[in-house]
């Protein structure tokens, strides 16, 4: 059997999908089951639209199950490093883009919590794995599908 990817992510993390999966698992499969049950009470399944809506939400509630379960038992907690110095997974990293002249603020995180709009950087995507590992004052170039990018990494958090 091939093997599994591992998913990097956070304790924090790691507990939301369990939740999720729990909410799907429980309350969300019941209410679909109650729809279908409804849907089917119409008559004519052949072509009963409501039937046909609350088979494809009981396929995509199964599908999204499959996928948390998935994730749960590959997942790798990533415990927090609080180690001076170097951008690692957890840092918060304030850089200067040379390029624009603009500074900017990123949260180095697993890739299954990676939020771009919301300055959460996976450690997998080629700018969070070419910060890891630098120090402040550095300047990191960064092989990107749009080109080199090169930043200055002007402070790291890791608290």
């Amino acid at each position: 059997m091939a093997n599994e990817a591992r998913y990097k992510m956070s304790q924090e993390r790691f507990e939301e999908l369990q939740q999720e999966l729990l909410y799907l698992q429980t309350t969300r499969e019941k209410e679909v089951a109650e729809a279908i049950k409804e849907a089917r009470s119409f008559g004519d399944l052949s072509e009963n639209s409501e039937y046909d809506e609350a088979k494809t939400e009981q396929g995509k509630l199964y599908s999204r199950i499959a996928e948390v379960q998935n994730l749960i038992e590959n997942a790798e907690i990533i415990e927090r490093s609080y180690e001076t110095g170097k951008v690692v997974i957890g840092s918060t990293v304030r850089i200067h883009d040379l390029a624009e002249d603009i500074v900017e603020e990123y949260t180095i995180v697993g890739s299954q919590e990676a939020d771009t709009m919301s300055g959460r950087i996976s450690d997998d995507s080629p700018f969070g794995r070419g910060l890891m590992g630098h120090t402040a004052g550095e300047t990191v170039i960064v092989e990107a599908p749009a080109g080199q990018l090169k930043f200055e990494i002007l402070d790291i958090q890791n608290d």
